[in-house]
């Protein structure tokens, strides 16, 4: 609406057209940003694990005290419950003359810098400003490596939901290749597990940064120094390389005024604030979006407890340890970080197989209903190995000490994590891409960044709510991991049975005939 003294000119325009599709070389740099994300977060799981995370040597070194650990981890869910959703809907009406997403994306880069440099680099800031050598607690040290947990998470879900956003408008409304490149995405969060269990592994890394070994920073400290720097040495790469080759087209905003505002001179476009736009986009669910976080919800509530868990596990049930009594808990922790690294293989395999398993199966539905029966048999399985390696385990020695499990145990274990990698792909890939298309092709008002922060809301909540509630719960049973697991096998098979049942098929995954008697997405 243009005002000029008394004369009103309304000028309206068409809304913005979607981005052109591009080609597939292109969405591949973009997905690849995974690789860096994911590897910081590989290394921040290794530091913040439940159990785990007291006994490591870092944590130790700065004297953080018990009760902060639930604290820190909640950091991820708490800032994804706030970050995605402001930084998708404020990404989906940026109008920088360099894009929508790339600044989000080279933003989130750049806080990760910031929080990589705070968390390793703690101990040695701390001592600057006063904190005792030794194994006292050092409360300054703690203050800057909770500060910078905080900004890390912040940050990489300030990446993560634009990166997704941004394969979603290069895909051009093309739900095949939204498929593929949410699948590339999955692939590359696996290339990232892989190297950052891998460089978390290895004892000899601070030889090649030799200055990072320091009074108040140990050969472990120094070795996580290095290891952040590899991370966001990675990350650095693949982001410049991305925003070099994928270019974004400004957003030009559209012109056209609500109809309360038309013909009243003087009045401007009432822009709704970010959560009031939030909560219009949940009140305003189409009902595949709805099926969509009522299913992915029920998926996470039986992803977390294993992914909270899962070397805790291996640790006190599998080879019967105790947490700080003799070797072999430690041991079932090394074996079941192997496991965790059989999984990452597995994940980033079957990621490049996702299409060609979506129609083999009969569509990307049918392919997420039966990865969650096959989660919920896994997670079933957990009890059966568990008591196996109870009836089993051997008490010979004269010292009366407990032996680890015997090889088929083992194996079995390992072979357990090896086949979550198959569901777990899934997971990573079809839930983001059916948001994606779901939003398309709903032609709704919400742009893909707010949708998919929406989308996280369905992970992040049931996550807050295993890691608050799994620990009473399994007390209620006497303790040990069981129960929580118990319960995610009952979550995905009824993930599993709606998945199969509620979510719509896709337009490309039915007859003609069928699908103008569906109507589409209604």
């Amino acid at each position: 609406m243009e005002v000029d003294g008394s004369k009103i000119n309304t000028v309206e325009s068409e809304p913005p057209l979607a981005p052109p599709e591009e080609p597939l070389r292109k969405l591949i740099p973009v997905a690849a940003i995974a690789a860096g994300v994911q590897f910081g977060w590989a290394l921040q799981l290794s530091l913040l694990t439940p159990y785990l995370s007291l006994l490591t040597p870092y944590v130790q070194l700065l004297g953080i005290p018990h009760t902060w650990a639930a604290f820190i981890w909640l950091c991820g869910p708490i800032s994804g419950l706030f970050v995605q959703p402001i930084v998708g809907y404020y990404s989906d009406n940026c109008t920088s003359r360099f894009g929508r997403r790339r600044p989000f994306i080279a933003a989130g880069t750049a806080l990760v810098a910031v929080a990589v440099f705070l968390i390793g680099f703690a101990a040695d800031i701390g001592r600057a400003s006063g904190d005792p050598l030794g194994k006292t607690a050092k409360p300054r040290a703690i203050a800057v490596f909770v500060v910078g947990f905080w900004i890390l998470d912040v940050a990489n879900n300030t990446l993560q939901g634009p990166c997704r956003a941004l394969l979603a408008d290069l895909s051009g409304g093309n739900a095949q290749k939204m498929r593929i490149a949410n699948a590339f995405f999955s692939f590359f969060m696996a290339v990232g597990n892989v190297l950052g269990y891998a460089a978390g592994s290895y004892t000899h890394l601070y030889k090649m940064f030799p200055f990072t070994k320091t009074k108040a920073c140990d050969v472990y400290c120094a070795n996580l120094k290095s290891c952040f720097f590899l991370s966001i040495f990675l990350l650095l790469i693949l982001t410049i390389l991305a925003l070099i080759i994928v270019r974004e087209m400004a957003m030009v905003p559209s012109k056209v005024e609500p109809p309360e505002n038309r013909g009243h001179v003087g009045v401007k476009k009432v822009k709704i604030p970010v959560l009031g736009e939030l909560f219009g986009a949940l009140k305003g669910l189409p009902r595949p979006m709805r099926i969509l976080l009522l299913v992915t919800c029920l998926n996470w509530i039986a992803w977390f407890p294993f992914l909270l868990f899962d070397t805790d596990w291996m640790g006190k049930e599998v080879y019967g340890g105790k947490v700080g009594e003799g070797k072999l808990y430690d041991h079932g922790v090394r074996a079941g970080a192997l496991g965790l690294m059989l999984s990452a293989v597995v994940l980033g395999c079957t990621s490049l197989a996702m299409e060609f398993l979506a129609r083999g199966l009969g569509g990307v539905k049918r392919l997420w209903g039966i990865a969650n029966f096959l989660l919920a048999i896994c997670l079933a399985l957990t009890v059966l190995i568990t008591k196996l390696a109870q009836s089993t385990r051997r008490h010979t020695t004269h010292s009366g000490d407990a032996k680890p499990p015997v090889t088929g145990v083992k194996v079995g274990a390992l072979a357990l994590f090896a086949v979550l990698g198959i569901p777990q792909a899934v997971t990573f890939s079809i839930p983001f891409a059916l948001a994606s298309i779901f939003t398309s092709d709903s032609g709704s008002g919400t742009g893909q960044g707010l949708s998919l922060g929406v989308l996280n809301l369905a992970i992040v909540i049931p996550q807050m709510v295993v890691s608050l509630l799994s620990g009473p719960w399994d007390a209620l049973f006497g303790g040990g991991n069981l129960p929580a697991f118990i319960v995610g096998a009952v979550a995905a098979a009824a993930s599993g049975i709606f998945a199969l049942t509620m979510l719509p098929s896709l337009p490309s995954e039915v007859s003609p005939d069928k699908a103008m008697s569906a109507g589409g997405f209604h």
